[in-house]
């Protein structure tokens, strides 16, 4: 018994190509409810900013210092800025050198020379950092 393939159980996917307009016309009608009932809707989201900040261009070494930040504060170099205090988590460093060193792994042959040398220095430098902290924590 033969199934035709256009038949399955497989949830159909549907690419929207107008979302863009639709999140926009979305974001006038939420804007002009606020202002009809004179301020923020209760209960609802924050209120839409005017403009996106400018935000980098997202490149691979971009990805890979923000990886390096989260490293920084999870060795205690800096505060959390969420807590605003500086804690030690070994494990949370570990994991981001790891994924770091798997980006590493998985774009070797993608990456210019540029991005390589400074991935390498960063991958080092973490290294050196983690163990430097992983001394001085177990040393009373």
């Amino acid at each position: 018994m033969s199934q035709d393939p256009n038949t399955s159980d497989q949830p159909k996917i549907v690419v929207d190509e107008d979302w863009k307009s639709r999140v926009e016309a979305e974001k006038q009608a939420y804007r002009a409810a606020e202002q009809a009932q004179g301020g923020p809707q209760a209960g609802g989201p924050p209120p839409l900013a005017d403009h996106d900040p400018v935000l980098p261009k997202p490149t691979l070494e971009f990805l890979v210092s923000t990886l390096a930040l989260q490293t920084s504060v999870a060795l205690g170099m800096m505060p959390d800025p969420v807590t605003g205090k500086r804690q030690v988590r070994l494990n949370q460093a570990r994991h981001f050198i790891d994924t770091i060193e798997m980006l590493y792994e998985k774009t070797t042959g993608n990456r210019t020379e540029d991005e390589t040398a400074a991935i390498d220095h960063l991958l080092h430098e973490l290294r050196l950092d983690y163990v430097a902290v992983a001394e001085r924590v177990k040393t009373p």
